[in-house]
């Protein structure tokens, strides 16, 4: 049954709120320990039981963390770092260039810095070199180094780390295994064949930050100092786990809850130059690093150069972070032109083609493969389906998906690049990169379609709108907020508390803009919200409100605490309305 009635709203969404075990397992919750039922709501829909609801609301890494020696080889790898280190051996850092890879870089490289080594980085270029080791860079490197460590990359690059003759290498990586491990010394990866998949949600600079935490304990066990500080670090690994979308659960829900706090602090310098050029004028949350930080550091991997985001996270000096975090701002806007240019030829070439079937796809000339995977999100939100872009090149073609909950787009690109239909694929199961011969792209797609049609694809409806209760606007307040963001951080796998607000009177509206709404809502009462429906335009929903002509709606969208001149104060950030 619709929540509220509403069966399709102003977005053309059904509206889903709590069932009726979650709603008594709420009210009981807000009864028994004297919790805000929002609040309530929130843990009883992550399936949060109420025993545990106030340890829930106050996660502690101690409590959280795993022991790093439930990954296989984690011992051994840690075991040949502590021998490089003690033996002052030449190390290199072989990173993606993403804000994975970049950050997982970082923690090794500011580590060592602090220890008195200075190791060398290495991030391939996206379009010359692909993702990934490769043979004449791990030749070169192997000629020069003792230790070769690939971090968010390497699981499924036999060759390339069979060429680094006479260096050891030891892989950090967290993308699906195959059903071979490369002749590396050390493969530590949660997403192993042969791992239990119980951590198979760290990302790779959660896959780092174990490693080091093992380092520690084994020059402790020897007698030694143990080295850096490693919840200072802590920065670098939530950017990472927010960024890469990582599910916010287990020990990624602490990691990144303290590394927002040592963000906070403003100790990294690279951090903070970033912080500052996006203009970010709050407390760091998950948005921020999803949203503002993210992106700039992933620009220079998609259009720059790909070291710039791992050497502004590893700079201590504030000059260089300055130019460093300057440059990537920069590219980030050349990204969003690039980004939308081929988006809307995307949009089109998938809507021609059909945005119902199992798999969404859209590949052209000349599409720049540092844009692809974003514009992947954008066709997978639009249709609720899995998304595959492809920017052609010649005779080949590279692409980056997308996926949604419930298909696992990583083991179908696997089993594509297995069966030979692609030069080469892998990844995850929500994101996932391939490359393709120009003339296998529609066979290819055509099989991925039916590996995704057999998980389920084909059937997915419009995704609904969940929501998580009522809330009267006059109970939308900055304490109740502060309250639901102790059961946060809130992202992939945690998604942040959304509610309806009934029978709204909208007081005041404004286009502000191209394609945004802002809002005055009343309920009729003492109770007032001020609200901001971004990109309100793009659908119905921007034109209806507008012209409101006095009618009642129901209203749906998440909580946010708005600081202007040096005030607080409450915002819906609007995301549907349906008329009351």
């Amino acid at each position: 049954m619709a929540f509220l009635g509403v069966e399709r709203s102003l977005t053309g969404r059904c509206w889903v709120g709590p069932d009726v075990e979650t709603d008594r397992a709420a009210e009981a919750m807000a009864q028994s320990i004297d919790l805000p039922r929002p609040v309530a709501q929130v843990l009883a829909r992550r399936g949060v039981p109420q025993e545990e609801a106030r340890g829930f609301l106050q996660p502690q890494l101690k409590d959280l963390l795993p022991d790093p020696r439930r990954l296989r080889d984690m011992e051994a790898a840690a075991a040949r770092f502590v021998a490089a280190v003690r033996g002052r051996q030449r190390i290199a850092v072989f990173a993606d260039y993403d804000v994975d890879g970049g950050s997982s870089a970082a923690l090794l490289l500011v580590w060592l810095r602090q220890m008195g080594l200075a190791a060398t980085l290495y991030i391939p270029d996206r379009i010359d070199e692909g993702y990934g080791p490769n043979e004449p860079a791990m030749r070169d490197l192997a000629a020069r180094h003792d230790l070769i460590v690939c971090v968010d990359c390497g699981t499924l690059s036999h060759e390339p780390i069979a060429a680094a003759k006479g260096a050891d290498v030891i892989v950090l990586d967290h993308h699906l295994g195959g059903e071979t491990l490369p002749p590396a010394l050390a493969v530590v990866n949660p997403n192993r064949q042969d791992e239990d998949g119980e951590l198979g949600y760290l990302c790779a600079a959660g896959v780092v930050f174990l490693m080091l935490v093992e380092v520690r304990r084994q020059l402790r066990a020897a007698g030694q100092a143990p080295g850096p500080d490693l919840m200072a670090m802590l920065d670098l690994v939530a950017l990472a786990t927010v960024a890469d979308v990582a599910p916010l659960i287990g020990a990624n829900r602490a990691l990144v809850r303290q590394g927002l706090r040592v963000m906070a602090q403003r100790q990294r310098p690279g951090l903070v130059a970033l912080a500052d050029v996006a203009r970010m004028d709050a407390a760091p949350n998950s948005y921020h690093l999803g949203f503002l930080l993210g992106p700039r550091v992933n620009a220079g991997g998609r259009i720059g150069k790909a070291d710039l985001g791992a050497r502004l996270l590893a700079t201590d000096d504030p000059v260089e972070a300055q130019a460093l975090a300057d440059r990537l701002d920069q590219l980030n806007t050349e990204r969003r032109e690039i980004e939308e240019a081929v988006r809307a030829a995307a949009m089109a070439q998938a809507e021609e083609r059909g945005l119902d079937a199992p798999l969404v796809w859209a590949a052209g000339d000349g599409w720049h493969p540092g844009v692809v995977g974003i514009v992947a999100s954008r066709l997978k939100e639009a249709a609720n389906r899995p998304a595959v872009v492809i920017g052609l090149d010649g005779d080949e073609g590279k692409g980056s998906g997308r996926s949604v909950s419930g298909i696992d787009l990583g083991a179908a690109i696997q089993r594509l690049a297995t069966d030979g239909l692609l030069i080469k694929g892998g990844g995850h199961k929500m994101a996932a990169g391939l490359t393709v011969a120009r003339d296998q792209l529609e066979p290819a797609m055509a099989r991925l379609s039916d590996l995704l049609a057999r998980q389920g694809a084909g059937a997915m409806g419009p995704a609904d709108l969940k929501l998580d209760g009522l809330l009267m606007p006059g109970a939308a307040t900055v304490p109740l907020i502060e309250e639901l963001e102790r059961a946060g951080p809130y992202g992939a796998g945690a998604p942040a508390p959304r509610f309806a607000l009934p029978d709204v009177q909208i007081r005041y509206a404004k286009r502000v803009g191209a394609s945004h709404l802002k809002l005055s809502l009343s309920d009729g009462m003492e109770g007032r919200l001020d609200a901001i429906a971004f990109g309100a335009f793009d659908s119905d929903l921007g034109p209806r409100l507008e012209t409101h002509g006095g009618a009642r709606f129901h209203l749906a969208g998440r909580l946010e605490i708005n600081t202007w001149g040096g005030r607080q104060n409450v915002q819906l950030r609007l995301e549907d309305a349906a008329e009351a």
